[in-house]
């Protein structure tokens, strides 16, 4: 049975709810700006990012179905998870209205999911290191170079250094111990506050298979997630 879990919600749970079709799995278009130049044969083609794209479910109602239910359940943003890729998860916001109208009538209709280009994994297992060390091997086991989340609790000031290059040097605030390096959206902050001031560098990057990180300075733990992405 076809099924997707929204925000950790299981639309088999949903009283009435018939996931009848699931989108295909494709790759995200690249976004690229092309420039002609004459007298210069073809083009110039510069890659700027993947794009976010739709993925659109088509869904159905059994007899007795509960639909404000289902409104409730197709509401929002947040984590999307389609039975035909179980293990792994999107990022999205439903952004069309749904014609409930339709859906009633017909009892079928479509469901529109913006998602962001990458997926996750579903089942990562954190890397975690203490005090006792000051490196380990983190493997990205996906199709493309991940931007990990990486906290870091010590003091004094810290650095980073990815498969032998120094990449980045936090120091931390007196009176604090823990930062979290987003390196997806840029930023280091800690209960909501940006702490981007406190850092010098770039946020780590790791590339597809075996990565080695390692750490100088004053750390009692680092903890590492969304090691791991693919288009």
């Amino acid at each position: 049975m076809n099924y997707v879990l929204w925000n950790n919600k299981d639309s088999r749970d949903i009283k009435g709810l018939l996931i009848s079709e699931l989108p295909p799995i494709t790759k995200p278009n690249m976004r690229v700006k092309e420039t002609v130049i004459d007298g210069v044969d073809g083009s110039i083609i510069e890659e700027l990012g993947y794009e976010s794209y739709d993925k659109v479910v088509s869904v159905g109602l059994k007899i007795g179905a509960d639909l404000d239910k289902i409104i409730e359940f197709f509401t929002g943003n947040g984590e999307i998870v389609f039975s035909n890729e179980p293990d792994k998860y999107y990022t999205a916001q439903i952004i069309k209205n749904i014609d409930y109208e339709r859906l009633l009538r017909y009892r079928v209709a479509k469901v529109t999911f913006r998602v962001q280009p990458f997926k996750y994994n579903r089942v990562e297992v954190p890397r975690e290191a203490t005090s006792s060390r000051d490196s380990m091997i983190v493997e990205n086991i996906g199709n493309h170079t991940s931007k990990p989340l990486i906290t870091i609790t010590g003091t004094g000031t810290v650095e980073l250094t990815v498969n032998g290059e120094m990449i980045c040097r936090y120091t931390f605030p007196e009176g604090e111990n823990t930062v979290l390096l987003d390196s997806e959206k840029q930023d280091a902050y800690w209960e909501g506050t940006l702490k981007n001031r406190n850092m010098n560098g770039e946020f780590p990057i790791f590339e597809k298979g075996n990565n080695t990180i390692s750490w100088s300075g004053t750390v009692e733990s680092i903890r590492i997630t969304k090691y791991s992405r693919w288009v």
